[in-house]
């Protein structure tokens, strides 16, 4: 059976919305009930030195105030807190607290437990090449964190 593009571009966002899917209900389940897709993607932005509402909006392709929205709602659940910026006392930086990274911790297992559900089931060397492939046709730029707009929507986010 002959596959569109489009088909190829649903299948990979089917395996990315099954595996995301499950880790929402999985983290829910392990006390982490207030945690979206886009807060982990926010999360790792600003782990990675988005300091800001503007820089966050920027590398998760959001508005500023989506990005301030976001950082509102984690910082109101413990996750995100700022600090005074120790060069410009009257800048605000964002950090991601000691909960923030206790949850991102906790969904990389499971996420490495959904890789075992996976191998279990489609085997070791489906999923090795299939990881392979993967890694083949995206190259070896790293992968983007950011968040586009029609995704976090899509994923059912008001952020």
């Amino acid at each position: 059976m002959s596959r569109s593009g489009a088909d190829l571009a649903l299948l990979m966002l089917g395996g990315f919305r099954s595996l995301v899917d499950a880790a929402t209900l999985e983290l829910a389940a392990r006390g982490y009930e207030d945690v979206r897709p886009v807060h982990d993607f926010a999360l790792r932005a600003i782990a990675a030195g988005a300091d800001s509402a503007s820089e966050l909006g920027r590398r998760m392709s959001v508005t500023k105030q989506g990005a301030a929205r976001t950082v509102a709602i984690l910082e109101e659940r413990g996750y995100v807190a700022r600090e005074v910026d120790p060069a410009d006392a009257r800048r605000m930086r964002l950090h991601v607290t000691d909960r923030g990274f206790a949850m991102l911790r906790e969904g990389e297992r499971i996420f490495d437990e959904l890789r075992e559900q996976w191998q279990r089931r489609i085997g070791p060397a489906k999923l090795a090449e299939l990881e392979s492939l993967l890694t083949e046709l995206i190259g070896t730029e790293p992968i983007r964190l950011d968040t586009p707009g029609w995704l976090a929507q899509d994923l059912g986010e008001s952020v």
